[in-house]
């Protein structure tokens, strides 16, 4: 646990954060809707949803700011370069940035929750109190007047009794709105499942661009202005302490008090959603300026199994290890981008990425390349975009683990320290000698070219931990990992297991490749 919080108390103190914030701005929006003497006749007809609706639209307000941001990918990699000579704990909060993207979500699933409910409650005592006929003060105050004379007097949207909270939610901006942004927070959210991201990864990529949708809808959600509180000046002569008790007589005398006035509330959520908007505009801006440079397909080679190898060229392209790139091909989509972890050395000529058959986009590719046309089909790309592999060589020991295509992100490492190697002096190469042990035989590795010694069958995890905390006693040991997150449980278990409580000694730091 001391090992895992040395490494993640950045992160953990960023989360902590937010939640807070979440908590804060909700409390302090429901004691303000449920206290505050401007609200208090409208209290009078909604009660306490009221409270709830206003308090959960300022978290969504919040929350829908906060989403766009880790999605921002030129902004995440200008940060993880900004902060290459950092320690690895203030690195680490770029490494989740799809987590807590897929938390900020969540959250608005809640709060969306939270607020549709209780206005479902507050439409229904719209209607209610509009029918009531009691001569209560609900009453008294739905039947306030929306004539042109009196504009600012009504306070129930609903201003009949043959109108169903149904039929004003439909054509108010408000409930339409509300409606449609829900509709499409449900979609995205549903077609984000791990299955349907896996397996159908179009209809995951199409519909998560109904995003537009909801922030659209967002936006001028609050244009109806039904949520009203009491004007200043209404407040100064009929006073809901001094005059709530005697609305039979509104108006009746000159010293009565007067009939209360009211306000619709300003929309508020373009100001929240301005700025992370007008940034991922410009990230967008700058990835499509990008996309269109020309690329040059100078290799392709079909290796078993159905994957295809690309190798490019891109004026200006420049990478790191570990990195990744979108690609699209127009011929197939031209709307689709696809990542994919470069598999070239920084120190070769080249970009270049393999792709394995794992949907229709991918089958497509591939077939398309087979059939080896003339010319070739134009290829568009992204990037390079920064992952936690680029600090493989942060570590004093790095172990790379990869399952199935996973081994993509490791091949550009060794292909660089194979280069480093070459191209080191004789006392480097003799001191690497001493660390690492080249075992050769016939077969030669898809990815990397290199040299490699196989040996099949699932690695014992325990005996391999253990082997590297004895021949490594005072080191700190990178494990990364792309591959499944059964496989992720395992090596954190392992990290932990295995790190010395003694901070001088061994200690296993965990890095899973997510982009």
């Amino acid at each position: 646990m001391g090992n895992w919080l040395a490494s993640h108390w950045l992160s953990v103190l960023f989360l902590v954060s937010w939640l807070g914030l979440n908590m804060f701005l909700f409390v302090y929006a429901f004691l303000n809707y449920e206290q505050s003497d401007k609200y208090y006749y409208t209290r009078q007809i909604l009660g306490t949803a009221l409270a709830f609706a206003r308090a959960s639209a300022f978290c969504l307000n919040f929350n829908s700011m906060m989403i766009l941001i880790p999605v921002c990918r030129n902004l995440l990699s200008f940060l993880r370069g900004t902060c290459s000579f950092c320690n690895r704990s203030l690195r680490k909060p770029l490494d989740h940035n799809l987590l807590f993207h897929k938390l900020v979500a969540y959250m608005i699933c809640i709060f969306t929750a939270i607020h549709v409910i209780a206005h479902l409650f507050n439409f229904e005592r719209y209607s209610r109190s509009q029918q009531a006929m009691d001569g209560s003060l609900a009453f008294v105050l739905s039947n306030l007047s929306r004539h042109e004379k009196e504009k600012d007097s009504w306070l129930n949207p609903i201003q009949s009794p043959n109108t169903t909270a149904m039929h004003a939610t439909f054509t108010s901006v408000a409930g339409l709105t509300g409606v449609i942004g829900t509709t499409a927070l449900v979609l995205m959210v549903t077609s984000a499942m791990e299955f349907i991201r896996r397996n159908y990864f179009e209809l995951f990529w199409y519909t998560h661009h109904l995003f537009i949708v909801y922030i659209i809808c967002l936006g001028i959600h609050g244009l109806g202005g039904i949520v009203r509180r009491q004007t200043e000046e209404s407040m100064g002569e009929s006073h809901p302490h001094n005059c709530s008790k005697s609305f039979l007589e509104w108006d009746k005398y000159e010293w009565s008090c007067r009939r209360p006035h009211f306000v619709g509330h300003p929309p508020e959520s373009w100001k929240w959603i301005l700025a992370p908007i007008t940034l991922y505009i410009f990230e967008r801006t700058l990835r499509f300026y990008r996309s269109q440079q020309k690329v040059v397909i100078t290799k392709v080679v079909m290796h078993p199994s159905k994957v295809l190898e690309l190798q490019m060229c891109k004026r200006g392209f420049s990478m790191e290890v570990g990195q990744y790139i979108f690609v699209n091909c127009p011929s197939i989509s031209f709307l689709e981008w696809h990542p994919f972890t470069l598999t070239s050395a920084p120190e070769e000529e080249f970009f270049s990425i393999h792709i394995r058959a794992a949907g229709d986009w991918t089958e497509n590719l591939i077939r398309t390349f087979e059939q080896r046309p003339s010319p070739m089909p134009r290829i568009a790309v992204d990037g390079p975009f920064g992952t936690v592999s680029e600090d493989v060589f942060q570590y004093e020991v790095a172990v790379l683990v990869g399952a199935g295509i996973g081994v993509t992100p490791f091949a550009s490492i060794l292909k660089s320290i194979w280069y480093k190697f070459q191209r080191a002096d004789h006392k480097l190469k003799t001191q690497k000698a001493g660390h690492a042990a080249l075992n050769f035989d016939k077969a030669t590795d898809v990815l990397t070219g290199l040299k490699q010694k196989t040996s099949f069958g699932r690695p014992m995890w325990d005996n391999e931990f253990s082997r590297i905390a004895a021949a490594y006693p005072k080191s700190v040991v990178g494990v990364f990992l792309c591959g499944p997150p059964t496989l992720a449980k395992s090596l954190r278990k392992c990290c932990q297991r295995y790190s010395s409580l003694d901070p001088r000694k061994v200690q296993f730091y965990f890095n899973k490749e997510t982009f």
